[in-house]
């Protein structure tokens, strides 16, 4: 609902003259206004009252406005300077900063390249696996340093979003009631489902003051690397959430645009640095949650507009139905991957993972990088001498087999992916598939010695530092009896994963 006018104040800003020859250009969302002028962009928020924000009177706004710069300077200082007023002079004419009264308030920020966003990156295919495991550590490491909140249960905190989710729902016109009646049905039984787990992540300190508002448009490629900006600033309901809720934004928006794989990647790298796998199945949830904001807000901005273009209203149903399909419930997965170094493992794993299981697909529990883990290495640098031991490794796969538990236990889908060349850890992660009661499929790559050479040799660095001694030490040994599917890994991985799809057990 529209308050206030701010015809003057939004011409003032938009004209030209105001901030150099040329017009301001304009990008609209439905509760802001920001303005390209030369090197800076002025934000004015729209005096709008909505169920989950309200910019009504000016002193709201300058809150408001205040607020967008101190929380987004915790993600991207570098662009956030400051917060402008725009006055009416005694002569009737408006001025930025001047000695009349005081019209509004905008943030002043500095202007970077719209081609950075991500999501005109991911339109022309700019989004990378590197890339976006770069955002998603940058997206762990500030979720460890944010706000803890204590402000009540974890199931307290999602219920609001879902109580607010109703709300906006109620408020638009677009969708048949009776479907968002099941949608909200939906949401609050696996609400109630996932009670305890919820709180316990809170008591835990998984709440905390994120982003809120994280998907592909308010992330851009600087000269620093990936950014995270336009932070929720309005309403610490949204802002103020588990830390998982907070990325399923960012995994949402990749699926929803079907690059299933980066969603997959993004979750991966996070929760590698992170360790916080008891939550990884609250994923699906959480993506759902997300899905159904951004169809109403899709909906609002139809309800706002005199005469709201097709495309909205397509952009709004495909939001419904992706909230629909993520709720659906899906059978935990179990597959372990072996073979020898340079076989293939990790791009079997990475190319399998995003349609196994629950949205954002399996987790992947790779050897390498829980032994780099281990060590506190980053991948690139050499692991010290004594790294692949077997003492070392023993530890290493116990540690791939209690996490795998944890995720399965709670309903998610799990890839270990690991050498497995002694018998005994075979035998031990099927010993963890029989006591769960969900089937494992094992798969073991080979290749002929000459090229698992040469992929040891040219592959890039990264978590492995495996090499051709390590290679001859593995082929030394006795590997006992392969009773897992044999698999040779020359062929395309398209045909591989074929393969694979072909021995899973039915859903």
């Amino acid at each position: 609902m529209q308050v206030d006018s701010q015809t003057d104040v939004i011409a003032f800003l938009s004209s030209a003259g105001t901030f150099g020859a040329d017009a301001a250009e304009i990008i609209e969302t439905h509760i802001s206004l920001v303005f390209l002028a030369g090197d800076r962009a002025y934000k004015l928020k729209r005096a709008v009252k909505l169920p989950y924000a309200d910019f009504t009177t000016l002193d709201l706004r300058r809150t408001y406005c205040l607020a967008e710069v101190r929380l987004n300077s915790r993600t991207a200082p570098e662009i956030y300077l400051g917060v402008r007023s725009v006055t009416r002079e005694a002569d009737g004419s408006l001025a930025l900063d001047g000695q009349g009264i005081v019209l509004d308030y905008v943030v002043e920020m500095r202007r970077f390249s719209q081609e950075q966003l991500f999501d005109r990156l991911a339109d022309g295919d700019g989004l990378t696996k590197p890339l976006m495991e770069a955002t998603a550590e940058q997206i762990a490491a500030f979720h460890q340093s944010a706000d803890i909140r204590h402000d009540g249960t974890g199931a307290d905190n999602l219920a609001g979003v879902l109580a607010i989710n109703e709300a906006a729902f109620q408020s638009t016109s677009v969708f048949p009631t009776d479907q968002i009646q099941r949608l909200n049905q939906r949401f609050r039984a696996l609400h109630r489902a996932n009670h305890a787990l919820l709180d316990r992540r809170e008591r835990n300190g998984a709440i905390r003051h994120c982003h809120g508002d994280l998907h592909l448009r308010n992330l851009f490629l600087g000269p620093e690397g990936p950014r995270m900006f336009d932070c929720i600033d309005f309403n610490d309901t949204l802002a103020v959430c588990d830390v998982l809720y907070d990325l399923a934004f960012l995994l949402m928006d990749l699926w929803h645009r079907q690059q299933e794989d980066l969603a997959n990647a993004v979750a991966n790298r996070y929760f590698d640095k992170t360790g916080d796998d008891a939550g990884y199945p609250l994923l699906s949830l959480f993506m759902a949650v997300r899905a159904a904001i951004r169809a109403h807000v899709e909906a609002t901005q139809i309800a706002q507009a005199a005469d709201p273009p097709e495309g909205l209203r397509t952009e709004a149903w495909r939001y419904l139905e992706l909230a629909e399909t993520l709720l659906r419930s899906e059978p935990a997965r179990l597959v372990a991957i072996g073979g020898l170094s340079g076989t293939g493992k990790s791009t079997l794993a990475e190319a399998l993972a995003p349609g196994l299981g629950l949205a954002p697909g399996a987790r992947i529990l790779e050897s390498d990088r829980q032994r780099r883990a281990l060590y506190g290495i980053a991948r690139g640098q050499k692991l010290p001498d004594g790294a692949y031991a077997h003492a070392v490794s023993a530890r290493v796969y116990e540690t791939l087999r209690q996490k795998a538990e944890t995720i399965l236990a709670a309903g998610g889908s799990v890839i270990i992916d690991a050498v497995f060349d002694r018998q005994s850890e075979r035998d031990a992660v099927q010993a963890l598939s029989k006591r769960l009661g969900i089937p494992m499929t094992g798969l073991w790559l080979e290749a002929p010695t000459d090229t698992l050479l040469q992929r040891l040799q040219t592959r890039a660095a990264g978590d492995s530092d495996a090499n051709g001694d390590v290679l001859r030490l593995q082929l030394s040994r006795d590997l006992g009896d392969i009773t897992w599917h044999r698999l040779g890994s020359t062929a395309d991985i398209l045909h591989l994963v074929r393969q694979v799809s072909a021995l899973l057990p039915p859903a």
